[in-house]
């Protein structure tokens, strides 16, 4: 079933890709104000880290809720609330003075603004949009889209750092960020029909505590951790691990930027293949995958090529978890509470990339190196690759009354 549109189903896609490209390649160019900032305040790579650490935990624990205020009230409504809290945010990062207020802004602000704005909610409004053959190629879409934000938003934040200074890059990202408003208008459903196909038949406690009791989404849940972990510790910290290696600051921008490239092409092919293959053995062959690039990566001397070899194979493997993970969302409990359930789903997610970014802080620190951390990612990709394994890929018999009619 699909809601009455103001546009076209290219116009939807078009402006939901947009969105994902801008908020995810802003969320991209985190690690490269660690250095900068740390300098010139005086700060520990910890106190920054920490902020980041939060932002990420914080956009988890928010998204659920940002997720059934998308289910109930639409889409369009919460990221247009969200774009002007992320650019407000970004504003406050390059006011913080005390790695306190940096916390508090590049924490929670932050945190709260890609909450309202991330892929999950543009997922939901496609749900309900789109009809149903074209969901999994649009989620795939969408997600090559954010990783297509990160190869072209990550250089062009490095280059407002390099002619402007890290503070102004902060205000030139953020007025990027507000010009998006428009696009919302394009998710909107028409008049007369969002409460007919937003509003939930049944309490939102009750879908929630149905998805916690069936074991093969709290082994999604589990599993997404770890995804996580992965892309927020490499995310923040893979450009100073390289400088740390001798190698220049720009090296540290093109490896994220190239993750960002490869992920288009991943992305997208996870999302065409989701469609007809296994999703479950697709997610358990891409976190082993990851866990033999990371120990191949660490275990070889440092080279430019080694770097940009490492990027472009992690850069297939980086978001193709998300649309095949939505997907197994879909599948199990249909579309109706999509924003909340893959909500919870994703705060999995953070509470990893909080912990992937914390401990590649406070464990460099500690021991002046991010082995640790690295050999902690390597295992936990076995891990998840086990736990996907078991994981049902049909329909919950009970969650029939939550879909839509």
């Amino acid at each position: 079933m699909s809601t009455t549109r103001w546009s076209s189903p290219g116009l939807i896609i078009a402006a939901g890709c947009l969105i994902c490209l801008m908020a995810m390649g802003v969320r991209s160019t985190m690690g490269l104000f660690l250095e900068p900032m740390t300098l010139f305040h005086g700060w520990t790579r910890a106190d920054f880290a920490f902020a980041m650490a939060v932002q990420n935990l914080l956009w988890g624990v928010f998204q659920p809720f940002a997720g059934a205020g998308a289910d109930r009230h639409g889409s369009a409504r919460v990221i247009a609330v969200g774009l002007i809290v992320y650019a407000l945010g970004m504003a406050l990062m390059a006011w913080s003075p005390t790695p306190f207020w940096l916390v508090l802004t590049g924490g929670l602000v932050i945190g709260l603004a890609q909450a309202l704005t991330a892929f999950a909610l543009v997922f939901a409004a496609f749900a309900r949009l789109l009809p149903e053959d074209k969901r999994s190629w649009a989620f795939g879409m969408a997600t090559a889209a954010a990783s297509l934000g990160q190869f072209l938003i990550v250089p062009l934040g490095q280059g407002f750092i390099a002619a402007f200074g890290w503070y102004e890059a902060l205000w030139l990202l953020a007025l990027c960020l507000a010009i998006l408003l428009p696009l919302t208008l394009l998710l909107r459903a028409a008049p007369g029909d969002t409460v007919s196909v937003v509003t939930s038949p049944v309490p939102l406690r009750h879908v929630l505590k149905q998805a916690l009791e069936h074991r093969s989404y709290v082994l999604l849940v589990s599993g997404f951790f770890v995804c996580g972990f992965h892309v927020a510790f490499i995310a923040v910290h893979l450009p100073a691990y390289l400088t740390g290696l001798g190698f220049s600051p720009a090296l540290g921008a093109l490896a994220i930027a190239l993750i960002g490239l490869f992920n288009v092409i991943g992305a997208y092919t996870a999302g065409v293949l989701g469609a007809t293959h296994s999703k479950k053995t697709m997610l358990s062959a891409i976190y082993l995958a990851r866990a033999v690039v990371i120990a191949v990566f660490i275990a070889a001397p440092p080279s430019w090529a080694s770097v940009l070899i490492f990027s472009a194979l992690m850069g297939l493997l980086w978001l193709s978890t998300v649309p095949l993970t939505s997907g197994l969302v879909a599948v199990m409990f249909g579309v109706r509470n999509m924003g909340m359930l893959f909500g919870v789903v994703f705060l999995s997610h953070q509470v990893g990339a909080f912990l992937g970014v914390w401990l590649g802080g406070t464990l460099f620190d500690a021991y002046g190196s991010y082995d640790a951390v690295w050999w902690i990612s390597i295992a936990l990709g076995v891990f998840a690759a086990i736990i996907h394994w078991p994981i049902r890929e049909q329909a919950v018999p009970a969650a029939a009354v939550s879909k839509p009619a």
